[in-house]
């Protein structure tokens, strides 16, 4: 007798492993995990390139934005809409190993590690363009 109780306790737990609602979850965690991508942040090798890269090349004459809109460009936040903001050269980015899904974006005189899908700020090099 206990050995079928064994046995339906084991097909119990196998049936919710499976469900659709435990699928729906594991999605969602996924998902979530993927999306959330908190801890992703330019890496001080990486950081010492950039900057390497714009003290080489001439003046180019960009101004720092305003300090209300400068204000908003912060970790964790995206993109404000309509501002002016120009992909990193691909001379730079070609010798650059960042992360799946990122993107370096020149915005005035900084420089933001993007994710490409979200617009979402994840780091940000201040005084970096000339």
């Amino acid at each position: 007798m206990s050995g079928v109780r064994l046995f339906l306790a084991l097909v119990a737990l196998v049936a919710v492993a499976v469900s659709p609602v435990n699928a729906h979850a594991q999605k969602r965690r996924s998902h979530d995990s993927h999306t959330d991508r908190g801890l992703v942040e330019i890496s001080v090798g990486i950081a010492t390139q950039i900057r390497d890269f714009y003290s080489s090349r001439p003046a180019s004459g960009v101004k720092a934005l305003p300090p209300g809109m400068r204000n908003r460009l912060a970790k964790g936040k995206p993109l404000p809409p309509g501002i002016a903001k120009q992909v990193a050269p691909p001379a730079l980015r070609s010798h650059l190993d960042l992360p799946r899904g990122y993107d370096l974006v020149e915005v005035g005189l900084d420089v933001l590690l993007v994710d490409v899908a979200t617009g979402v700020i994840h780091d940000v090099l201040m005084d970096v363009v000339r």
